[in-house]
């Protein structure tokens, strides 16, 4: 999800990792397939270790509930499930996704958190034909300009969330001094931001200033919020995640910001495990996702009452996302009556219809990123701790936000 990589280097780690042409992955891939009878191999990568890896283990977790809950099957299929580590990164990320590929042979796979490393393997799969379903990374190019049939995506573009909060926050009262934007300096940090610009500015809202972090080694925000406060702005808009989203909004309260200028931002601010570490630090801060673990509807309260009974902790946007790759690849395979195939498998994906997920029914868009809702979320403290209590629902993603065009589903 979060990595500094040039395209330069993406796409020489990527061949680097191959070591041969696309030609010869594909003959050594393409005739993977599944009898009838026989069990379907199907390939799962997230980040087991590293920096991400709680990540990993949400989107883990989902995958595994969606297969516990339907038996170990998928599409009435018994199903294995071949598991790799993601890691750090593309150094680790796309070696694992080509042994996944031509020594494990799988007709599918799901996941991956970190969009350097979608970005570095998405030709891998292209060129073996076997379809990845992106359970997390959110580059824009991974459905838009390097978009394939074989490139589906649970999760949203990154540029999905922003767009929706800087939609919302343009119809509220004119913000003194305007809006402030950090995110950490990186390709999704870019794209993140983008997509908060390119609705906010367009509802006549007004930017401060803009500053990116390096990524990854920042731990002292002061000098940005610094900067916030000399700009004269009335909110900031951030971008962080995982340990960076942990120490800037502890840093936000701690400069004494908290309170006097709103700090809002996409939901992964205060995601899961993220939030329990922020504490009080997080209470009151309003984000926008496609999930909160809070939303009040029959099919949300019965999935988390049982995910919880089975982790003893609350799902996260990660956990429903790989969640609901399950979904896809379950609807995908009973659709095919004979041996299972990669090429089989992208026949069948554009017929798959409404998936029924705990974040809300969904159904693909004409790019393979999900035509799904956004939630208004704010941090708010019930039964004893702190929740991302759902305000509003705001209704699908403009199309706008990622180029996809209007309407139209496969």
């Amino acid at each position: 999800m979060r990595q500094i990589w040039s395209c330069t280097a993406i796409v020489a780690i990527a061949l680097a990792g191959a070591g041969c042409s696309g030609g010869a992955l594909r003959e050594e891939s393409a005739g993977a397939s599944s009898s009838r009878g026989s069990v379907v191999k199907i390939g799962f990568i997230a980040p087991l270790s590293g920096p991400f890896a709680s990540a990993g283990e949400d989107m883990r977790r989902g995958f595994h509930f969606y297969l516990d809950r339907h038996e170990g099957r998928l599409g009435g299929r018994k199903v294995t499930v071949v598991e790799v580590d993601e890691g750090a990164g593309p150094e680790t990320g796309v070696p694992a996704v080509r042994r996944l590929l031509t020594r494990d042979r799988v007709v599918a796979a799901a996941g991956i958190v970190n969009s350097a490393v979608a970005l570095g393997a998405h030709q891998s799969f292209i060129d073996a034909r076997v379809p990845l379903i992106i359970a997390t990374a959110g580059a824009n190019d991974l459905t838009g300009a390097k978009g394939s049939e074989y490139i589906w995506r649970t999760s949203f573009a990154n540029a999905d969330k922003n767009y929706a909060m800087g939609k919302w926050l343009a119809r509220q009262p004119p913000i003194p001094g305007g809006v402030f934007l950090l995110a950490p300096e990186y390709v999704a940090g870019h794209e993140q931001l983008n997509g908060f610009k390119a609705a906010f500015t367009a509802g006549g809202g007004k930017i401060a200033g803009e500053q990116y972090s390096p990524f990854g080694i920042t731990q002292d925000f002061q000098p940005y919020l610094t900067q916030v406060r000399a700009s004269g702005a009335g909110a900031i808009y951030a971008f962080y995640a995982g340990q960076d989203a942990i120490g800037f909004v502890r840093q936000y309260r701690d400069f004494g910001l908290a309170g006097r200028i709103p700090l809002y931002g996409p939901g992964f601010l205060t995601e899961g495990p993220t939030l329990e570490a922020q504490g009080a630090a997080a209470d009151g801060l309003i984000t926008t996702l496609h999930y909160s673990a809070e939303l009040d509807t029959p099919d949300n309260r019965d999935f988390v009452e049982a995910y919880e009974a089975a982790y003893k902790a609350p799902p996260t946007a990660f956990s429903v996302q790989a969640y609901d790759a399950g979904a896809v690849l379950d609807r995908a395979l009973a659709q095919i009556d004979g041996a299972v195939s990669g090429a089989g498998l992208v026949a069948a994906l554009p017929k798959v219809g409404e998936i029924d997920s705990p974040r809300g029914a969904w159904r693909f868009t004409e790019r393979r990123n999900p035509d799904q809702h956004m939630y208004l979320r704010q941090v708010r403290r019930e039964g004893g701790r702190l929740v991302n209590a759902v305000v509003e629902d705001l209704g699908p993603v403009d199309p706008a936000a990622t180029g996809t065009p209007a309407g139209g589903r496969p």
